[in-house]
């Protein structure tokens, strides 16, 4: 039996310390292809502005900017980074990118080596979280700092191979 949480093994509190590391490696990774991309394209400022290109006809719904892959749905946009890694945002109606635990799983799923939670393990590692993330509605939240600054956990590293 094995200790990953992707594989069932490891009891409810690795799972626990996968999701608090699982949270800021997706803002890291959600700020590294924000970043990427408005590299890329000038015209945006925000991740939020990609919609308005696509509805304007300037950019393609699928593309790519800043290494990574793009696609932009309904009110949001999913970006795969040039190492295969999903970050989905939706975006409120003042440009803000929120994700629920459905994207957290995403994420998680197409990270190296692939982490599968519980939406009760995400919603544990969430209420830890306070200082990163703030939830706007029922499972939905928005980033509230940047990971930078503080300790960027496994999963940010395990990006970077």
């Amino acid at each position: 039996m094995s200790d990953s949480p992707t594989e069932g093994g490891g009891g409810p509190g690795r799972e626990a310390q996968a999701a608090r590391g699982l949270l800021p490696g997706f803002v890291a990774a959600l700020d590294d292809a924000r970043s990427a991309v408005r590299a890329s394209i000038p015209s945006v400022e925000r991740l939020a502005d990609l919609l308005a290109l696509v509805r304007s006809g300037e950019i393609d719904r699928r593309g790519r900017a800043g290494g990574c892959a793009y696609v932009v749905h309904g009110a949001g946009c999913r970006l795969t980074t040039p190492a295969g890694i999903d970050v989905d945002v939706d975006f409120t109606a003042d440009g803000a990118e929120t994700f629920d635990f459905w994207r957290l799983r995403l994420y998680g799923r197409s990270l190296p080596t692939p982490v599968e939670l519980s939406e009760e393990d995400l919603r544990s590692a969430v209420e830890g979280l306070t200082d990163l993330l703030t939830e706007v509605g029922p499972g939905w939240f928005i980033a509230t700092e940047s990971p930078r600054s503080a300790d960027e956990g496994p999963q940010r590293d395990a990006r970077r191979r």
